[in-house]
């Protein structure tokens, strides 16, 4: 595949999505249009645009070479999802929107306090930041290969071009540029996973029919997993509540994805938005799975040497852009772009948020054109893009995928007590020792990964994604015993 054309298609798609920011930012460009799109976004918007912010470039590579280890299993997980969802459409977006919250971190100071405010705003601006690196990270590799490289440009340019790509369609519309640009990159989302089985299937002289009776009838295609259940991290029981809690940290509790339903006019609006985006992303992990199970047997047919690749993540664009031919390939391009960017984009906008609301205040003041306060917010999304940058690149110098994938690994753990302190938040009606509760948020992942580490060599029991569920319940343990009832005349949020 050419490295031009996939550059000109590059410059092509960038190009677009700076138009739209053109004309999306015009006339509004103050902190409320940037943080919360005045409260006026669509709710179909919203919801086909969080498609392309939920799954990311690391998605659209992983999952399909998955496949191979664990079949169609990950849809255990995915079913797990659509419960978080309905539980965020209806037990927190409620509570988000009674508040009136722009950051939802705001609700920890009103309910536990100052510390455990800004413990939890820290802890998604550290795992978010480390999160979106490492899927940058991944993707900015495939551009480095295939298009960057012919031309000897360092990784380190390739990372500074695509940030400021990114920064330059977001740092004016804010969340309001960007509730149309992911809506845009999910549409070449679902269409690159959609003509991907298209192509494939073509390679393989399949037609439709032929193509879902060859996906069914394969080794690839069993969903659920029943046997072992203290042995196996595949078990069905283990992925669907991992599933669930999952959701209910990484979605529920995080500032981008909330960002993003708050925007809504109203509750209703918000819940209808969480409700379709569920039923879209269910299917669409269907298509993910699928492209995975045809991506194997192309393979098998063609004589394709599987082993030989690094890891099944090299899958998808080793046959997408070396075997499919030209069209193929663009069409890969611009759904993993799709993915990756609309992930970023979003991610970048949301730190920006969380850091000028609850670390610099900008909530407390009511004059959204302040002139000096979007100089600030400016300022912020620029450092944000430069941390991102240096993450990124710290990754390339340890070039080691194990250890890559360790430290994205520990940015999960961090949700944990992100989990733990809502729910203490919301069952409990204690009152916790706020300077504490920073110490308890350290504490929790350290001791759930030595629960992780020695499990199986002391109970035989091999944990998988429900460890977040382990880590939430030693935070919320921590904080009950170190807290006392509530005093009656102090103010609470939640009655």
């Amino acid at each position: 595949m050419s490295p031009i054309v996939l550059l000109s298609f590059l410059i092509g798609y960038f190009t677009l999505l700076i138009v739209v920011s053109y004309f999306t930012s015009r006339g509004s460009s103050d902190n409320s249009s940037f943080f919360i799109a005045n409260r006026n976004s669509k709710w179909y918007f919203v919801a086909f645009g969080m498609i392309g912010t939920a799954l990311s470039g690391v998605t659209f590579i992983s999952v399909p070479g998955a496949v191979i280890n664990s079949s169609f299993g990950y849809f255990q997980f995915v079913l797990g999802n659509a419960v978080g969802f309905v539980l965020i459409a209806t037990v927190l977006l409620p509570l988000y929107y009674r508040i009136n919250l722009v950051s939802i971190y705001t609700y920890l100071e009103n309910r536990l306090g100052h510390w455990s405010y800004k413990t939890g705003a820290m802890i998604f601006l550290i795992s978010r930041t480390i999160g979106s690196a490492f899927r940058l990270y991944l993707v900015a590799i495939v551009l480095q290969k295939f298009i960057f490289d012919a031309w000897n440009v360092p990784f380190w340019v390739t990372i500074a071009i695509c940030l400021v790509l990114i920064w330059s369609y977001t740092f004016k519309g804010g969340l309001k540029t960007i509730i149309i640009t992911d809506t845009l990159q999910t549409v070449f989302l679902l269409s690159s996973v959609v003509l991907s089985i298209y192509f494939i299937s073509k390679s393989l002289d399949l037609n439709i029919t032929q193509t879902f009776e060859t996906v069914k009838n394969s080794s690839y295609s069993r969903i659920f997993f029943w046997e072992d259940f203290f042995g196996s991290k595949n078990h069905f029981i283990k992925q669907f509540l991992g599933g669930v809690f999952v959701t209910i940290a990484m979605t529920g509790l995080d500032q981008d994805l909330m960002q993003k339903n708050l925007s809504c006019k109203n509750i209703g609006e918000a819940q209808k938005n969480m409700l379709t985006f569920t039923a879209v992303f269910v299917v669409m992990n269907i298509f993910f799975l699928s492209v995975g199970a045809l991506l194997y047997i192309y393979a098998e047919a063609k004589g394709i040497n599987v082993s030989s690749l690094a890891t099944p993540d090299h899958l998808f664009p080793e046959i997408a852009l070396n075997y499919l031919g030209t069209l193929p390939a663009i069409v890969f391009m611009l759904g993993l772009t799709a993915a990756t960017f609309a992930t970023t984009d979003s991610a970048l906008t949301a730190l920006t948020t969380s850091f000028c609301v609850d670390f610099l205040n900008f909530n407390k003041s009511a004059d959204h054109n302040n002139p000096r306060l979007i100089r600030t917010r400016h300022l912020v999304h620029v450092v944000f893009s430069v941390i991102m940058l240096v993450v990124i690149l710290l990754f390339k110098i340890i070039n080691d995928d194990s250890v890559v994938n360790s430290i994205f690994k520990a940015a999960g753990y961090t949700y944990g007590p992100l989990l733990g302190l809502f729910s203490f938040g919301m069952i409990s009606k204690r009152d916790v020792k706020d300077k504490l509760v920073p110490f308890f948020c350290i504490l929790s992942p350290i001791i759930s990964y030595f629960i992780d580490k020695y499990s199986v060599a002391l109970t035989g029991y091999s944990i998988g994604f429900e460890l977040i569920v382990i880590n939430g319940l030693i935070t919320y343990l921590l904080l009950f015993l170190s807290s006392r009832p509530h005093i009656p005349n102090q103010p609470e949020i939640v009655k």
